[in-house]
């Protein structure tokens, strides 16, 4: 499929996937359509076993979802383009294949949110992040609420809301917003050799761990501890599995199949 906001580049299995929205990057009805689709594609292209998304320019990573489209709706209006949002930001998170969000600049309201459903973060020394809604008399609509406090707990969470404050990649790293800040000029080199890294890793092993970290996190211990169990035994009783357990006696390098 041709797409008219995202840009997606495959190589040494491994998705670059870049929104190009000039020169912030807004996320629109049309973004979240064409993201959505692209997810499906990714999820079903055995090829690619890593994802990357980041946004073009220097600017924005993403700064925002259109505020302008999202004016000029009415309440059904709204209430579609937010289900869609949604719905995208589910699906991403729950791919079954790891996924690193480049943050190359400001990660805003809606970018933010973006930057949260993926597995783990990189970010630029320029990079900003910020929830601005409560300024604008709203409150953050993708999932913000929910999976930032999971992340930082429920003070700061509420702080970086309510207040609506820029923080920098610094204060980012050390709240674990991002698990690495790297120069500006280093971002997606950086970014492709994590994910070129988790390319090589059993596809299998990296499903079943992110299965149960992230139905895990919703649940009790003891239930969570079962997903574990049943994951487990799935990673432990595939080709992948045994191919990992065989290479370890034998003391070589493990080839995985991702089956």
């Amino acid at each position: 499929m041709q797409y008219e906001f995202l840009n997606c580049d495959i190589e040494n299995k491994v998705a670059l996937v870049t929104i190009n929205r000039p020169p912030v990057n807004p996320l629109s009805s049309g973004v979240f359509q064409e993201l959505n689709q692209l997810i499906g594609e990714l999820e079903d292209d055995n090829a690619v076993r890593a994802i990357v998304i980041t946004g073009s320019g220097s600017k924005a990573f993403v700064a925002g979802a259109d505020v302008k489209e999202m004016a000029s709706k009415d309440l059904t209006g709204l209430n579609q383009m937010n289900k869609k949002a949604r719905e995208t930001f589910s699906k991403l998170e729950n791919i079954s294949k790891p996924v690193i969000a480049a943050i190359n600049g400001l990660a805003l309201g809606g970018g933010f949110e973006l930057a949260l459903v993926c597995d783990l973060r990189i970010c630029s020394d320029k990079a900003k992040f910020s929830f601005p809604e409560v300024g604008l008399g709203i409150i953050p609509g993708g999932g913000g609420t929910q999976r930032l406090q999971k992340i930082v707990g429920q003070g700061i969470a509420k702080e970086l809301i309510y207040f609506g404050e820029m923080v920098d990649a610094e204060r980012a790293l050390k709240l674990q917003l991002v698990n690495h800040v790297v120069p500006h000029e280093m971002l997606i080199d950086e970014a492709l050799a994590w994910a070129e890294k988790l390319a090589s890793s059993s596809a299998v092993a990296l499903q079943m761990a992110k299965l149960a970290i992230n139905q895990g996190c919703n649940v009790d211990t003891e239930s969570g501890l079962i997903i574990e169990t049943t994951a487990f035994a799935s990673a432990f009783m595939s080709e992948d599995g045994k191919e990992g357990i065989a290479a370890f006696t034998e003391k070589r390098k493990p080839v995985f199949i991702g089956k």
